[in-house]
């Protein structure tokens, strides 16, 4: 069968057929995108023209969403910011917000206003979709005999980027000016519907000139330079400068600001989504240009007399210099609207391709974003949702591979969760005879398979081996060489399915018991005094109802065990014959064992009476504790040990607050010491202090028992070596900082419901097998490896991924294409064993031109970021660092050297499905873990570490870059999301209440001149200034505001996978630092650059590397 083929509609084998048009589903990818007035031209691949995609590859108009960001910790007497977000991680020099882009604004590089000239593409197949621009990048040398200036302040990176651009010159001056004219043509052309132009592109200016060390724009009238400047701390404001000329003011206006008069050059202003061409009609949901500043306490200036032509609403070009006052002369600056905007890529997505299903039935298809809601129709590869790819098509050899530096990797995550409205994988069952596969490779029957000879044989298509049909297997073949029962058989027209595994596949060969909870609860002092045990235990009381069953079965099948600890273990009989519980205290935690086997794990149903009985004991009987040491290592050992015993897999879920320092095996001790951040020896931080913790890892691993670890410190308890085991075998860690119960049980108990209900696959083996060519080489994850393919996973469940790089081993064939084919083996929760099945078929090229065309950028920094944060256990941060922007360079290089069209070297140019690539990488590189602020701990770093390492590309995407939504600016009765803003201060209006989210976090922001309808409305409270600082809830009031904005967080919570805990932010409060920390496009106070800097950076080290 040919891989290319796509599958004839539907399989008629019981397969709901879901409903499309409306589907609007908040956990997966995002939101519903807003619904955008048509645009005079196509999608932003240039003006108007669809090119029609290489065979096989229909690729979305751009990608990337953007990653999460992570989190910091206040010490616990800053009582307000002491717990945010998940893991009190507040994200390092920045964390991003993911945003949406206004909806209906125009596609990229077209515009109705003015003639646009697409540029030559160069000769090979249709050139990758993409915008030429020429934006003024300011900071970027251009002739190259300019001596360099010194770097701008703050800039990390490697030599002084030089400065740029004599007196005047600027390519781009005259905003307005004829582009025919600056492209040297006679007259205007019209549009060109052709071929697109490469790249997105920016021109820096000339050099010569420092660049504005703040505003993205110019200020608004009456305000001077009133917010602080972006690249530079965000507390240390620079002196006002003069007003700018009257013509650049931005008032409330709805037009653009007058023209820029200049002799030079006339050209096009690059566009906020990074084309060229003129400014953009004004945009839905914005009545006025974008105030870039912020506009604390500005009164608007007079009205300005309208211009000829209407800019970008929410673009305000940089003062050209003719008309700056000579003090401001010095400070030009680009324009943020004019560089790719993580907003427009991920709105413009959703526009194109959030209405239709993605069907998967063609080989190598780059499916939507991951921020876009769109629905999966399953014809036989496996769904984005389970599997997403750097790229989706594949160099053919290893040389082209290195050339471009783009890693091939694939994000995988086998029992991802399914929106409603799509079918869960098929269970076939073969009976005794179990699951057909190759008898060489062993890779499991697959709708790639080749049956020959009337259907007597099959072709492997991983191996080529030709294989026998076992006679109850055997199908005719239907005229095309299809069997004919192809439609029938989920195995052969699927990407995903399971398979009943036989005795085979099972420990000892006999079938697995149905797993068990154990809740192992620390009763020391600490945990006493902070009311943690008794909220616990009497939420453990009505949460035993909701353990995770089997389809329909009416209760599950699990079994639950229950220990309490300190520096000694207390193990309870709860057997449903008993009166009352009973406690066996094991003191030698040297030589841990288990006192009672019967009556350790119990059915909840029967023993119910006695286990409540327990909780309600738990609490007083160490009420008047004294006891401060704990232990750690011997908890988790008591654990294992009872799983040993009672034969079966299963989950320990261990509730802790301190470092074990008491005399026991895994003792350790405080070794926090900052002075070690930027040295050689900053490493150690990241590493466990002891290997005690492995090797129990891996006993763990060989029993199936797996580790949820639950952390409630008050000071240092080393997350990097605690996390050890739950990293090791598939567990999760959570973690709430100085822990009160008022402010934190809402988070700790939603996050302990959700840990605990959710679907676990146990005792799992993961094998990735692909066509002959590649193979997998290198794997990052929560799990544990004893050999070089197997990845051994306790416990695996619906939110964790691994993480998979592929390398050449052989060249690849651009008709057959590439295969991957992921195989779980697990014990379900009713203790069944399964295979569940993913399969992916990929493209493979001989022109680089149709890698870059096909890469997926979410992906992408979602593998650098897992390689880097890998990489700071063994080498120094500042080496990791260097190590991800020489790559990038390199990626970016080999495009501009073999794929884009010729054009002067003081252009940035991009590829279309990268142009995000500088903006996400920088936000990698200014995260906790690679470039800490003061107030982050190592906790915090160790514990963002870990978390990364299992993330899916949607929880990158936001994490690294937040989402950013004003709330006051979409009409009150609207249902959907507000459009989001760039992560941004100058994007903020101090008369607007925003939300921004990164998976973890969630803050309020709240202007200081927000109306008092407003804040009386939200808060219940007659004006700002009685808002209480560091407010958690929002009181529930009944009016249509509140409803609206507490629905909002409602709905965002719902969608991420951990509880976001709420934090309100008052401009100007000392808690707006924590805040700003997520704004990623701005400069950071570590010495994270902005993304105007990093862009620059990025545009020198690719000249480097092309010169």
């Amino acid at each position: 069968m040919n891989v290319n083929q796509s599958a004839p509609p539907v399989p008629p084998f019981g397969q709901p057929q879901p409903v499309y048009p409306g589907y609007h589903q908040s956990s997966y990818g995002g939101q519903p995108g807003s619904t955008a007035p048509a645009t005079p031209f196509g999608a932003y691949n240039g003006p108007g023209y669809q090119q029609p995609p290489p065979s096989g590859v229909s690729r979305a108009p751009s990608s990337s969403g953007a990653p999460p960001a992570s989190i910091a910790q206040a010490p616990c007497g800053q009582g307000a910011y002491g717990q945010f977000g998940q893991g009190d991680v507040q994200n390092g020099p920045s964390s991003t917000v993911q945003m949406q882009r206004l909806p209906g604004s125009q596609p990229f590089g077209s515009t109705p206003l003015a003639p646009v000239v697409s540029q030559p593409t160069v000769s090979y197949g249709p050139p990758p979709t993409s915008s030429q621009v020429t934006a003024q990048l300011a900071g970027m040398q251009i002739s190259g005999a300019v001596a360099p200036a010194p770097p701008p302040s703050g800039l990390g990176y490697g030599p002084p980027t030089s400065l740029a651009s004599a007196s005047g010159s600027f390519p781009n001056s005259g905003l307005y000016g004829s582009y025919a004219q600056a492209q040297g043509h006679s007259g205007a052309q019209p549009p060109q519907r052709s071929a697109p132009p490469q790249a997105s592109s920016f021109t820096p200016p000339a050099s010569g000139v420092p660049r504005m060390p703040s505003m993205t724009g110019p200020p608004l009238p009456g305000q001077g330079f009133g917010g602080p400047p972006v690249s530079q701390p965000n507390h240390v404001s620079s002196p006002p400068p003069q007003a700018l000329h009257p013509g650049t003011q931005m008032s409330g206006l709805p037009g653009p600001p007058p023209p820029m008069h200049s002799s030079q050059q006339p050209g096009y202003q690059l566009q906020q989504n990074g084309s060229f061409g003129p400014a953009r009609g004004p945009q839905p949901n914005y009545g006025s240009p974008y105030q870039a500043a912020p506009t604390f306490g500005s009164q608007p200036g007079p009205p300005q007399p309208l211009p000829p032509k209407r800019l970008d609403p929410d673009a305000i070009p940089s003062p050209q210099l003719n008309e700056l006052p000579p003090q401001q002369k010095t400070r030009h600056r680009i324009d943020p609207d004019a560089i790719p905007s993580p907003i427009q890529v991920i709105e413009d997505d959703r526009n194109n391709r959030g209405s239709e299903p993605f069907v998967t039935g063609v080989r190598g298809q780059v499916p939507p974003l991951v921020t876009t809601n769109f629905l999966v129709k399953d014809q036989g590869n496996a769904s984005p949702r389970y599997i997403r790819c750097t790229s989706y098509n594949i160099p053919c050899t290893s040389d082209m591979a290195k050339q471009a530096q783009v890693p091939l990797a694939a994000v995988i995550k086998p029992l991802a969760r399914l929106p409603p409205e799509e079918a869960l994988p098929y269970v076939v069952d073969h009976g005794e005879s179990g699951p057909l596969r190759c008898n060489r490779c062993k890779a499991y029957m697959c709708p790639f398979m080749q049956f020959i000879e009337g259907g007597r044989r099959f072709q492997c298509c991983f191996c080529s081996c030709i294989n026998d049909v076992p006679p109850q297997y055997f199908q005719h073949l239907d005229h095309t060489g299809k069997r004919v029962d192809a439609y029938d058989r989920p195995e052969l027209s699927l990407g995903s399915y399971e398979f009943l595994a036989t005795v085979d596949y099972c420990k000892n060969n006999k079938f697995p018991s149905p797993p068990a909870f154990i809740f192992m609860i620390d009763v020391s002092y600490n945990a006493i005094r902070s009311g943690l045990v008794r909220l616990l235990c009497e939420e453990l009381k009505s949460l035993l109802d909701f353990l995770p069953r089997e389809g329909g079965a009416e209760e599950s099948a699990i079994r639950v065990g229950f220990v309490t600890y300190n520096k000694v273990l207390h193990f309870y009989n709860v057997k449903s014959s008993l009166a009352q519980p009973q406690m066996m205290v094991v003191s030698d935690v040297a030589d841990m064992f288990v006192p009672l086997l019967d009556g350790f794990l119990v059915n909840v149903r029967e023993s119910r009476a006695v286990i409540t009985s327990l909780l309600d004991q738990i609490p007083e009987m160490f009420a008047d504790t004294r006891e401060t040491e704990t232990v750690f290592a011997p908890v988790i050992q008591a654990g294992m040990e009872a799983l040993k015993a009672a034969e079966c897999a299963g989950k320990l879920f261990l509730f802790h607050t301190s470092l074990p320092i008491a005399e026991a095996p895994g003792k350790l001790k405080n070794r926090d010491d900052r002075k070690l951040i930027n040295t050689d020896k900053e490493k150690t931080l990241f590493q466990p202090q002891t290997g005690a913790y492995q090797s129990l890892a891996k006993d763990c691993v060989a029993q199936g028992c797996c580790v949820d670890l639950f952390l409630f410190p008050n000071q240092y308890v080393d997350v990097a070596t605690l996390s050890v085991v739950p990293q090791l075998t598939g567990g999760s860690v959570y973690k709430y900082t100085c822990f009160q119960v008022e402010n934190d049980q809402e988070r700790f108990l939603s996050d302990l419901r959700r840990d605990v209900q959710k679907v676990v696959g146990f005792d799992a083996v993961m094998r990735v097998r692909t066509s002959t060519g590649i193979r997998a080489i290198d794997f990052f994850g929560a799990f544990y490896m004893s050999n070089t393919t197997d990845v051994e996973l306790a416990g695996l469940d619906g939110d964790k991924t691994v993480t998979v790089e592929f390398k050449h081993d052989d060249r690849l064939n651009e008709e057959s294409g590439a295969l991957l084919q992921c195989a779980l083996l697990y014990t379900s929760c009713a203790g069944q064993r399964r295979l569940r099945i993913h399969n992916l078929a990929l493209n493979c090229c001989t022109q680089l031109a149709d890698l870059y065309r096909n890469c997926e950028t979410d992906t992408l920094i979602n593998y650098m970021a897992k390689f880097a944060y890998r990489g700071v256990l063994n080498s120094p941060v500042k080496s990791v660092r260097d190590t991800l922007i020489t790559q990038c360079a390199q990626i970016l290089a080999c495009y501009r050297k073999n794929c884009a069209s010729p054009s002067s070297a003081g252009q940035l140019i991009l590829p279309e499905c990268m142009k995000l690539l500088p903006v996400y990488l920088n936000c990698v590189l200014k995260s906790d873990v690679l470039q800490p602020g003061a107030e982050v701990t190592t906790d915090d770093r160790a514990y963002v570490r870990q978390l990364v390492t299992s993330m899916d590309v949607a929880e990158t995407n936001v994490f690294f870059y937040p989402r950013l939504l004003p709330l006051t600016k979409s009409p009150i009765e609207s249902t959907t999301e507000p459009p989001a803003v760039r992560a941004s201060e100058e994007r903020l209006s101090n008369g607007d209440i925003y939300l921004l989210e990164n998976g973890l976090n969630l803050f309020l922001w709240v202007g200081a001149s927000v109306q008092q309808g407003v804040v009386q409305s939200l808060f219940n409270v007659s004006s700002f200034s009685q808002i209480p600082s560091g407010l958690s809830i929002l009181p529930v009031l009944d009016n249509p505001l509140s409803k609206k904005v507490r629905g909002l967080i409602d709905s965002l919570r719902a969608q991420r996978s951990r509880y976001m805990k709420l934090i309100v932010v008052k401009q100007e409060d000392k808690l707006e630092m924590l805040f700003k920390h997520f704004l990623v496009e701005d400069k950071s106070l570590n010495g994270g650059a902005s993304y105007v800097d990093f862009l620059c950076h990025m545009h020198k080290e690719i000249r480097q590397l092309l010169s």
